[in-house]
């Protein structure tokens, strides 16, 4: 087998998903073209050198379906001769896009290729793509299925967090973040997007709210309780976990991820394809893995394939430099650090996805890029990437540099 080396990774900024947001105006093709684009560019890369373009979208419907890693990489001017293919696996489509291009790499089939994701949220509404998960009572019901903000509730009150608990994660994400912005530790990789006549939308995270406090955390109303009492999702999460007497809700829109419009691209490729390009290598793909997870809890998943990848790897938790949690929810990332009984210090250092967003198909390619940029600046070894997914799953990268 081949290695698959890392040679470069870009994102745009993560735009605010709402109609008043910076990025509303640029369409998902345009977004994930100005990555592509931009990997490219600064490169000096040839386009005939990849052999084929792997993105994650969540929502592939609309003016985002349709393959849109093939019509990317054409607008990003990658010509005809380059393959694109879009996958989807939810919150983990930009990860396992980057796990896929380089196991076509790996399995010596390809030498180079670009793994990423784009998602408009502000344009393509989440859940725009359907499906039966919550519609189909041939699956929802016998699978207990809860809208996520529910799960992640019922993680909380499970396993022991408070609102103090979570609020108190959200905010020391935004510190983080605002932290890494400040020292320009995002500054190699940021791309900003462009509009029609070359001038600057956006080239910085929109969504963050360094001001956050516990203060103004305490004055928003939980967003799951209603939904949870007459939408009647709290008696499902109890038959699910009867463990559980009552929900607690404890999330709402300042301790959960941020809606945003966002994408990434990262470049790939075996060793002979990087000496072709003049490239040097970032980092090497050690091992990833996926999992399924218990559906209606949801959202624990990075602990179980966390325990699988490493096992892969034959490595413990002790031989990783640091770790990138997807921060969808705060108690995702606080009962990840329960389980392995991690010092915080080396989770998610520049915050996450309650700070910054998360752009659903793009954000496991971004936070595997902000993995590999913290472990150059703190010059050290291996990093380990892992998001929560939707219906029960987990994906997690191990990355070691080089």
């Amino acid at each position: 087998m081949s290695d698959a080396f890392i040679y470069d990774h870009v994102r745009t900024p993560r735009g605010r998903g709402k109609v008043d947001g910076a990025l509303h105006e640029v369409t998902a093709l345009n977004l994930a073209s100005q990555a592509l684009g931009a990997i490219k560019g600064r490169n000096r890369l040839d386009p005939a050198l990849v052999d084929d373009v792997v993105m994650g979208v969540v929502d592939p419907v609309g003016e985002a379906g349709a393959d849109i890693a093939r019509t990317a990489a054409l607008v990003a001017g990658y010509g005809n001769g380059v393959a694109g293919v879009q996958i989807n696996r939810f919150c983990a489509s930009g990860l396992d896009a980057v796990n896929f291009a380089a196991a076509q790499i790996m399995a010596g089939q390809q030498e180079m290729a670009v793994g990423g994701g784009v998602e408009s949220m502000s344009r393509v509404g989440i859940g725009a793509a359907g499906g039966a998960w919550s519609v189909d009572p041939s699956i929802a019901v016998p699978h207990y299925f809860l809208p996520q903000g529910i799960s992640a509730d019922l993680i909380a009150t499970k396993y022991g967090f408070s609102r103090d608990d979570v609020d108190a994660y959200a905010v020391e994400s935004q510190k983080r973040a605002a932290t890494a912005w400040q020292e320009g530790r995002f500054g190699r990789s940021v791309m900003a997007v462009k509009d029609v006549n070359g001038l600057t939308i956006l080239d910085k995270d929109e969504h963050m709210r360094p001001d956050t406090t516990m203060q103004s955390l305490a004055a928003l109303k939980p967003s799951f309780a209603e939904l949870g009492d007459k939408g009647g999702f709290d008696a499902v999460a109890v038959q699910a976990h009867p463990e559980v007497e009552a929900i607690n809700h404890v999330h709402h829109a300042g301790n959960s991820s941020g809606i945003v419009d966002g994408a990434a691209a990262v470049l790939i490729g075996n060793a002979r394809a990087g000496r072709r390009a003049d490239l040097k290598p970032r980092a090497k793909i050690k091992a990833f893995a996926n999992i399924g997870s218990e559906p209606a809890l949801m959202l624990t998943g990075p602990v179980d394939v966390t325990e699988k990848v490493l096992k892969k790897a034959g490595m413990n938790l002790a031989d990783i430099d640091l770790i990138e949690v997807n921060e969808a929810f705060a108690s995702v990332v606080l009962r990840y650090l329960q389980a392995f009984d991690l010092d915080i210090a080396k989770v998610n250092v520049n915050g996450g996805a309650i700070a910054m967003g998360h752009p659903l198909g793009a954000t496991g390619a971004m936070i595997l890029g902000t993995a590999l940029d913290e472990l150059e600046r703190r010059g050290a070894g291996t990093a380990l990437i892992t998001l929560c997914i939707g219906a029960g799953m987990g994906t997690a990268t191990i990355i070691e540099r080089v």
